[in-house]
């Protein structure tokens, strides 16, 4: 059994890094660089961030394909990928909570008036502005997995009045948490901020269009971690100039790279970070080589996706 390595983007690692890192943790194992794959024949398990499309149709043993992350729906939607092949992803504590400090970045930001104080620096002005107060601002946090739940509980433990809103009820301490299409309108109304963590489903695809964004609190931030077919970018623009919500910070986008036409990238009121929220894995990459190991055993896998849920 081999393990293959194709990121399938630039700007990250490189197969050759991570293949060299991942042999460290387990020295016996065969793994194996997209530049060097040797015989396909021998690949059972190939680990990606982006599944390109003439993979799966070159290994004809292929049972296995890791995500180095979370996010999913790309590879469980592949028209390639035969039915039996199973997906695993990443629960990683580390991306987590960097993601969680994308978040806190720009709302402190904000409630501290960073940037009115900056622009007043260079005017040589001394200006004093109040800060915001975080417990007389609501935070709304959408998805309450891993990331979201992480997310949540850190803007609680600073004060903040957190509301939370999933798919199934949850639960998480200093949270109001609800769930259901019918609860979302009521957190949108009353967030000051919108922190998105959903993953990319048929439920979510466009979730934040036109009607839900007009819901939002006028002058309230939208700031998107998950996925970037969440938003409906012509509305977002619209409602952006309408100021309800009064502006957004996007880490994704609809396409990646953003195409160096799009209206975002001058868009006074939008924020542009490319795709960066959550970087290191961390001690996560121990579990890319476990599942190689289960999977040579016949062992239950860690992280296993439902591929008719898509998560």
């Amino acid at each position: 059994m081999a393990l293959l390595i194709s990121i399938g983007h630039d700007g990250w690692y490189s197969d050759e890094q991570l293949a060299a890192e991942l042999q460290k943790l387990d020295p016996g194992c065969d793994i194996r660089p997209a530049s060097a794959p040797g015989n396909l024949e021998e690949i059972t398990m190939l680990a990606v961030s982006s599944l390109a499309a003439g993979w799966p149709a070159r290994l004809p043993n292929l049972q296995l394909v890791q995500k180095l992350g979370a996010g999913v729906e790309t590879i469980v939607r592949h028209p390639s990928l035969a039915e039996h092949v199973r997906v695993t992803r990443l629960k990683p504590l580390v991306p987590a909570q960097e993601i969680a400090e994308w978040f806190l970045t720009y709302v402190l930001q904000r409630q501290r008036n960073v940037a009115f104080h900056a622009a007043e620096q260079e005017k040589s002005a001394w200006t004093p502005r109040e800060p915001a107060v975080p417990d007389q601002t609501t935070v709304g946090v959408l998805g309450l997995g891993h990331i979201g739940g992480l997310t949540a509980r850190s803007f609680a433990a600073l004060g903040y009045r957190v509301e939370g809103w999933s798919r199934s009820p949850k639960e998480i301490a200093g949270v109001t948490c609800r769930h259901g299409p019918d609860t979302l309108a009521q957190v949108l109304a009353s967030s000051d901020y919108i922190c998105a963590i959903l993953p990319a489903t048929n439920e979510t695809r466009g979730l934040m269009g036109a009607d839900r964004l007009a819901r939002m609190k006028p002058g309230a931030m939208l700031l998107n971690a998950g996925r970037g077919d969440l938003i409906d970018e012509p509305a977002l623009c619209a409602a952006l100039d309408r100021g309800t919500p009064g502006q957004a910070v996007l880490d994704v986008v609809s396409q990646e790279p953003l195409p160096a036409d799009s209206p975002l990238w001058q868009h006074p009121r939008v924020t542009i970070t490319p795709h960066v929220s959550g970087w290191h894995l961390g001690d996560a990459l121990k579990d890319v080589v476990e599942n190689l190991r289960r999977l040579s055993e016949g062992a239950e896998l860690l992280h296993e996706v439902d591929r008719s849920r898509g998560y």
